[in-house]
């Protein structure tokens, strides 16, 4: 009887381990109510067909940016800035995380694997001029589900996408 109940018992954590091991958004339990991994509630950004624009490449060091690669990705939008401290996301973090973007936080998506990319405009020259708005969309979908294009970069573990089509209208 006993060896059954410790065979039982090292069963039952190994799959607590595995079923872990796959749960690497922090807080799973901060549901999230609209959209859903299979059908984003929105889409946000334009694909780009190229890595980047011509006002990003014209501002690279020698015209040349750091590596980029265009992307589409679904996720969670998040408050960069809570779910790196505290782990809030999802309906319950909603008005909290659209507040701290208005307010000047990151925004992040958060995908399905735990990844976790800083969301940022991609024109270069109007990102500087104030001529593209990721605040009002990234509050607007805070909480949600979606499908973001853009392009990817990746520095030293940081991670980013650059979206383009955010002007100001």
């Amino acid at each position: 009887m006993r060896r059954t109940s410790l065979i039982i018992l090292i069963a039952a954590a190994g799959l607590w381990v595995a079923w872990a091991a796959k749960s690497v958004i922090l807080h799973p339990e901060m549901t999230v109510e609209s959209g859903s991994y299979d059908k984003p509630m929105a889409t946000i950004g334009t694909k780009p067909d190229q890595a980047w624009s011509g006002t990003t490449t014209a501002a690279g060091v020698d015209n040349k940016p750091q590596p980029g690669k265009p992307v589409s990705m679904v996720g969670e939008i998040v408050d960069f800035s809570c779910y790196l401290q505290v782990g809030k996301h999802g309906e319950k973090h909603r008005s909290c995380g659209q507040k701290c973007v208005q307010n000047g936080n990151a925004a992040g998506l958060l995908t399905k694997d735990g990844g976790l990319y800083m969301l940022m405009a991609e024109e270069h020259d109007p990102r500087r001029d104030g001529g593209v708005d990721i605040r009002s969309v990234a509050a607007d979908h805070m909480g949600h589900i979606v499908q973001v294009n853009g392009t990817e970069a990746t520095v030293n573990g940081y991670n980013a996408i650059f979206i383009q089509g955010l002007n100001k209208k």
